[in-house]
């Protein structure tokens, strides 16, 4: 599954800086419910992880459990690069498993090479 970065969101990095800056409880509250990211990425990557198996609760819950990093971005501590392409893993990793076919085997020969 590709998860490919979208452009960064200059503008809603800002907006989110100026919350946390100015009312840090708001804000982070605010990051901690997917603001700035959520929704965006969401429109970018969608369609592609319903297609793997992931709904929008389940995306909702990973992108909160990430609200740590989107707020070190926000702060201009975390390059977007690295912001989104963490998300993408996390996002990848937790994806369900379409089915045990689909699994890599692992032939017993091949193991410790």
């Amino acid at each position: 599954m590709e998860l490919d970065p979208p452009d960064e969101p200059l503008k809603l990095r800002a907006e989110a800086r100026a919350l946390l800056e100015g009312d840090p409880e708001e804000g982070m509250r605010l990051v901690r419910a997917g603001y700035p990211l959520a929704g965006p990425l969401w429109e970018e990557w969608g369609a592609e992880l319903e297609e793997a198996g992931m709904d929008r609760e389940r995306y909702g819950q990973i992108v909160w459990g990430y609200s740590d990093e989107i707020r070190l971005w926000v702060m201009g501590e975390r390059v977007w690069e690295h912001c989104v392409a963490g998300l993408a893993g996390r996002l990848r990793r937790r994806t369900p498993r379409r089915s045990e076919s689909e699994e890599p085997t692992l032939v017993c020969s091949e193991v410790g090479r």
